[in-house]
C-alpha cells in the first residue's frame, strides 16, 4: 500500500492568517430543526433525537494551503485572458515531485537560479517537464504563530522563470507566499524606489502561464527529496483566483 504524507496546513482560524478564517460548527442537536423542516419529521423520529452536524465557513480563497491561478497574478497571461483556477487542466496537478531545501537561507532573502542549481546538484537530480517543485524554507514550523507571516525566504522573478523554462508548471513553497515576505519587499522598495521588486515572482505569470502552491507544510517528513508523486488538485471555485487544496505526497512501496 502506498504511503501518503500530508503537505498541507490546517484551514482554521489561526494567528498566522492576516485575514482570519471564521468557522462556526453546528452540533448534532442543532441539526434537528433543519431535518424536521426538510423531512416533516419530529425529534423522536431521529436516532436518539439527533440530527446532522454542519459547519459555516467564511474565508478568502488564499487561506490555508491553496493553489494560485494565473488570474491572481494579472488579468492576462502570455497575451491572453489569464485562466481562473477552475480553468487550469487537472493534468497539471498530479506529477512527480521534487523538494529543494532552502532552510539555510536568511529570513527575507530571495532564492536565486544559482541556488536552485546547487540544490539540484546536491541531490543529483535533473528537473523534468511537469515536475512539481517544492521549495522548503522551514517557515511552516511557525504555523499557528503571528511570526509565520514574516518567516522564511522566497522566490524571485528570475528563479521562477528558470523553473518554468525547465518545463515546470506547478511549483510550491512552505511559507506564507511564493515571493519573499512583504516586509523584505517593502524594505527594498523603500531603498530603491524600483517597482520591479514588488511581487516580482508572482508577476512572472503575466508573461508565462504557471501556478504555484502557497502554505505547504511537512516537507521535512518526506523521506527523500524526489521519487514520489504530488497530488494537489484545487477546489473548483468558478472564476476563482485560487483554490483551497489538500496537497499530498504519494510514495509507492
Amino acid at each position: 500500500m502506498a504511503k501518503i504524507i500530508d503537505l498541507s496546513v490546517p484551514t482554521e482560524d489561526s494567528p498566522s492568517e492576516p485575514l482570519p478564517v471564521k468557522v462556526s460548527h453546528e452540533a448534532h442537536q442543532q441539526g434537528v430543526e433543519i431535518m424536521k423542516m426538510f423531512f416533516g419529521c419530529s425529534e423522536k423520529d431521529l436516532p436518539q433525537g439527533l440530527g446532522w452536524a454542519n459547519d459555516s465557513v467564511t474565508l478568502i480563497s488564499h487561506a490555508g494551503t491553496h493553489v494560485d491561478a494565473p488570474w491572481h497574478y494579472f488579468p492576462t497571461s502570455e497575451g491572453k485572458r489569464a485562466k481562473t483556477i477552475d480553468e487550469i487542466p487537472l493534468e497539471w496537478f498530479y506529477h512527480d515531485g521534487v523538494m529543494l531545501d532552502m532552510r539555510h537561507k536568511p529570513r527575507g532573502s530571495g532564492v536565486t537560479v544559482g541556488e536552485l542549481k546547487t540544490a539540484l546538484k546536491k541531490i543529483s537530480y535533473k528537473i523534468k517537464p511537469w515536475d512539481i517543485v517544492m521549495i522548503q524554507t522551514g517557515a511552516d514550523k511557525l504555523w499557528g504563530k503571528p511570526e509565520y507571516f514574516d518567516a522564511g525566504c522566497g522566490m524571485m522573478r528570475e528563479s521562477t522563470l528558470w523553473l518554468i523554462d525547465q518545463g515546470v508548471r506547478v511549483m510550491g513553497i512552505d511559507a506564507w507566499g511564493w515571493d519573499r515576505p512583504f516586509w523584505a519587499i517593502k524594505e527594498d522598495f523603500a531603498k530603491t524606489g524600483d517597482g520591479s521588486v514588488i511581487w516580482g515572482a508572482h508577476f512572472v505569470g503575466k508573461d508565462k502561464e504557471y501556478c504555484h502552491i502557497e502554505k505547504l507544510a511537512n516537507l521535512d517528513k518526506l523521506p527523500k527529496p524526489f521519487g514520489f508523486k504530488v497530488a494537489c488538485f484545487p477546489v473548483k471555485l468558478t472564476g476563482g483566483s485560487a483554490g483551497w487544496c489538500r496537497v499530498v505526497a504519494i510514495l509507492e512501496d
